[in-house]
């Protein structure tokens, strides 16, 4: 897929404005000096700079210190060092670059490329093991060490010559990229003055329904990680918080196994141990209430309080246990509001031995919005508690252990055809040890394996592999689970005193991977498999579904830095999965950007290995949506198919608004044009809790009380619900001759098969009117259309769509409103 970026680049250098073209060419030197370092104030991680000279005595900056190269090593922040770079060329011509990881100096990384501005994949390895560099490469040599001074600040680095038309070749790329960055910068807040004088356009959409072709009919759908307490906390409708007293300092380093819970009087003690006997392997911990005197009470107040409504049913559990010796009792399970106040009552009895579950049902009598569970044993003795439950009765679809109800539904209302589950960064995780194992998020919620999230809190799992199937199918969408390629996030932290240990940490050791390869293939035989003749399967049917999910799809690798650790592993992965499961549809990795080594390699090793289908991210300003509607259209339609699994416009601030989701609008006309290259596309992230939120923007915001889509979230509902499986060809034409204007209107026709419904979007990004003049010849005269329409100043974060009648026929006129997202759904009257 390279071939797309290049040309574009050298289409565009040719006719970047540089004044020193002025000059008579053969005036021109024919070589020059080089010096080639990195800034030590930000160690390096601004990348490899570049700096020229006739003579060694006066450097000029090559591109403004634009980074030709950066370390992508460890962690975001701390590390990703470039430090001491050593740039040489090689005796097949190629340059090489070889720097330190670290101060140290015993870890090192090795990029090469043929014109330094195109650079291949990186390689980590310890000094003095330099043969491990693959492909091998023998210094020409010409290099020396020096200190220089460029734009006033002494760097060290090294000195070579080099033909000048190489420098040239830098300096135009630096340009070329300087100037896609303003393009891209573009914002509304520019509008005035870019478009003063501005008045309403006129446009023609002239349809041609002969020319349909089908696209993807799963064009929408959505991206789920546990992110921004997306899980617990969130769309898991547990109220507990630490229910299985599992916190720690690995998590976050103020928690441990009794956060959340606390103790109320002196007539008892409230202990967390990893003891004898516990109630599963995965579950270690528990709570030892020593109570001397009763009227101690146990409280929990969950996820930023309790929210309670009035005459609702709930549904509480808890393990118990009463140690050799000891004596146990009676407790009393109370709900109280933020005054302490009761709203309802239950009682359990602890006196087994042995761990045995106890349930109630409590029934409130009055709206919470910030209560507590109390638990206040009647006698005095000892008592040992794991799993504190309490789960609303009232469930999305009424699952116990469900999902919260009005959470699901904002999810479900968006009509998503598939669910990427469970990340994301979540899925790699940070770490070989923290990589997501699916099968310890299935089974009894005592016997699954909590994990540490990445984004700095726990999972329980109690939202596991069988309730991301479940919820899939409860919306009629395909689900798309996600697992590591045998590497984990490259972003993952360095540990201390380990060489090496940062990244993808040398990936899961070969010897290990045939064990992990299986891991895969069970998942797929969870999803689709016999109960009668497969245990995983068999699990399945254990937990309430006996008849497969009809798993057709799965991810292989997240945004992966593609190194040769990460394709062993991914070939090893993908053939397996290949042989032994040819109808289930394999979605491999091209990094996270739309360009640069990681997609560029990306894309050529799901070619080469003829992948089916690949899964691309970029989250980009509005500018960047708004000048690469062409980016799908320059796809070769032989090769992997795309599921363009994150995305989102983001501007400074990273609000969610009308120029953000109008920006999203108008490249998803693209998207549809291009629908039969791209197969699935899902904005990211989907969820995000308020108080407790690591990314934005996101598209759903919620707090205990409250769902709070964006406008974001209505551009993908007017897609999702409004979505076809054939596209209408069309062509635009304005009575405005100006690129910038537009490239901020756009349009997309398509059919819905079930209902035989025409199906207009018709998206206007400029601060004025668009007239629109739409020719359809397909027999819709004296036809009465559904229209919504998305609106608002470019700021707004709370604009919601409308709907209204329009009276339409094969040609019939319609006004874009300035700012808008507008669709015109036809009725046919041949639903299926």
């Amino acid at each position: 897929m390279k071939w797309k970026h290049w040309a574009a680049l050298g289409a565009a250098l040719c006719f970047l404005p540089d004044m020193s073209y002025a000059q008579d060419v053969a005036n021109r030197l024919d070589s020059v000096y080089i010096f080639s370092y990195a800034t030590a104030s930000d160690a390096g991680r601004s990348g490899l700079k570049l700096a020229w000279s006739r003579d060694t005595e006066r450097w000029y900056s090559v591109g403004d210190g634009y980074g030709y190269v950066k370390s992508d090593y460890g962690a975001w922040g701390s590390e990703k060092r470039m430090i001491r770079p050593h740039l040489m060329r090689g005796t097949d011509g190629k340059w090489h670059c070889v720097w330190q990881l670290n101060e140290e100096g015993k870890e090192l990384a090795h990029a090469a490329s043929a014109d330094l501005t195109d650079w291949k994949r990186q390689t980590y390895f310890l000094k003095g093991n330099e043969r491990q560099i693959k492909p091998e490469f023998t210094p020409a040599g010409h290099e020396q060490p020096a200190s220089v001074w460029v734009e006033g600040t002494l760097q060290q680095g090294y000195v070579q010559k080099a033909a000048w038309t190489e420098v040239d070749h830098l300096i135009r790329f630096a340009n070329y990229r300087a100037n896609k960055a303003r393009m891209e910068g573009e914002q509304t807040v520019q509008d005035a003055e870019r478009f003063a004088g501005l008045k309403e356009v006129n446009l023609q959409v002239d349809v041609h329904p002969d020319k349909a072709r089908p696209i993807s009919d799963k064009l929408i759908g959505v991206f789920f990680e546990d992110i921004n307490y997306g899980a617990d906390g969130g769309l898991y409708a547990e109220l507990i918080q630490n229910r299985d007293f599992e916190y720690s300092s690995a998590d976050r380093k103020e928690w441990n196994g009794a956060y959340a819970w606390t103790l109320e009087g002196d007539g008892g003690k409230f202990t967390v141990e990893a003891g004898t006997e516990p109630i599963h392997a995965n579950n270690p911990h528990y709570a030892i209430l020593d109570i001397h005197q009763p009227g101690v009470m146990l409280k929990n107040t969950g996820y930023d309080g309790i929210v309670l409504k009035k005459g609702e049913k709930y549904d509480f559990s808890l393990f118990g246990r009463i140690p050799a010796g000891k004596k146990g009792g009676k407790i009393h399970v109370l709900l109280l509001d933020k005054d302490g106040k009761e709203v309802a009552r239950t009682s359990v009895k602890i006196t087994s031995a042995n761990w045995k579950k106890q349930q109630a049902v409590l029934k409130v009598n009055a709206d919470v919005n910030a209560g507590s569970l109390a638990l206040i044993p009647q006698q005095a003795g000892t008592y040992e508690l794991d799993m504190i439950s309490l789960f609303p009765q009232h469930t999305f679809h009424g699952h116990t252990n469900g999902l919260r109800a009005d959470l699901a539904q904002a999810i479900a209302d968006l009509h998503p055809r598939f669910v990427r589950f469970p990340g994301g960064c979540v899925a790699h995780g940070n770490g070989i040890a923290n990589i997501y194992d699916w099968k310890g998020s299935i089974g009894p919620l005592e016997a699954r394996k909590p994990l540490r999230n990445l984004w700095g809190y726990h999972q329980t799992r109690g939202l596991g592999y069988f309730e991301y199937f479940q919820f899939c199918e409860d919306m009629g969408a395909e689900p798309v689970p996600v697992v590591a390629a045998g590497v984990p996030c490259q972003n993952s932290a360095c540990i201390p005193g380990k060489l090496l240990s940062g990244g993808q940490q040398g990936g899961i050791p070969m010897e290990e991977m045939d064990a992990y390869v299986q891991d895969i293939l069970d998942l797929i035989e969870y999803a689709n498999g016999d109960p009668k003749t497969n245990k995983w399967a068999k699990m399945r049917a254990e937990a309430g579904h006996p008849e497969p999910f009809n798993l057709k799809y799965i991810g292989i690798g997240n945004e992966d830095l593609i190194t040769d650790i990460f394709e062993e592993r991914f070939t090893m992965i993908y053939e397996a999965v290949k042989k032994q499961y040819p109808e289930v549809t394999v979605i491999g990795t091209v990094g996270p950007f739309y360009e640069g080594s990681d997609y560029e390699e990306g894309w050529e090793l799901a070619t080469r290995l003829n992948v089916p289908m690949v899964d691309e991210h970029y989250y980009n300003t509005p500018g960047w949506f708004i000048n690469n509607q062409d980016f799908y259209d320059r796809y070769d339609r032989s090769k992997p198919k795309v599921y363009l699994g994150e995305y989102a416009a983001h501007l400074p601030g990273r609000p969610n608004n009308i120029e953000t989701a109008l920006a999203e609008a108008l490249y998803l006309t693209s998207v549809e044009r291009n629908g039969d290259v791209v197969q699935m596309s899902s904005y990211a992230p989907l969820l995000a809790k308020e108080g407790h939120t690591q990314w934005n923007p996101d598209l759903i915001y919620f707090n205990n009380q409250e769902v709070k889509p964006t406008v974001g979230y209505y551009t993908q509902l007017l897609y999702g619900q409004h979505t076809g499986d054939s596209y209408l060809p069309s062509e635009n034409r304005t009575d405005n001759p100006r690129a910038d204007v537009n490239k901020r209107i756009a349009s997309s026709v398509v059919r819905d098969s079930r209902t035989g419904d025409i199906i207009v979007k018709l998206v206007n990004l400029l601060p004025v009117a668009v007239n629109t003049q739409v020719n359809l010849p397909a027999g819709i005269d004296g036809k009465t259309a559904t229209l919504y329409m998305l609106s608002g100043k470019p700021d707004d974060k709370q604009a919601k769509p409308t709907e209204s009648t329009l009276e339409v026929n094969n040609a019939f006129a319609y006004q874009m409103p300035a700012y808008s997202l507008n669709v015109i759904r036809i009725p046919m009257g041949t639903e299926k």
